[in-house]
């Protein structure tokens, strides 16, 4: 039988669906079972009948911008190092580490360099 993992979301909204808290669990998170609270959250997903990427991106309203800053530039690298696996394209890889570094740099995640 094959293996199945679920993912559960909870958003509790205020008065103007702004989240104020965002809640998740999967079967095999590390941290074992239970609800886990973060800030923020980016959820892309690729539907086959369209082509087009369907998106989520909440983040609660006490997120800091250097939090979304820190979220966006790991994000990137995140993606970059995901598109390589998908394509072994490591020319455009670089491509994007690169953007992320400079994105890094530009918000203060990262010390410039010299």
């Amino acid at each position: 039988m094959p293996k199945t993992s679920e993912i559960r979301l909870k958003i509790q909204l205020d008065d103007k669906n702004i989240p104020e808290t965002i809640q998740w669990e999967a079967t095999d998170q590390p941290k074992g079972p239970g609800m886990q609270e973060c800030k923020a959250m980016l959820l892309s997903l690729f539907d086959l009948d369209s082509g087009d990427t369907l998106k989520i991106d909440l983040w609660t309203k006490d997120m800091q911008v250097i939090e979304m800053d820190r979220l966006v530039y790991q994000t990137l690298r995140s993606l970059a190092d995901s598109y390589v696996r998908a394509t072994n394209n490591a020319r455009m890889a670089n491509e994007m580490q690169k953007f992320a570094i400079y994105f890094g740099e530009e918000t203060e995640i990262l010390k410039k360099s010299e």
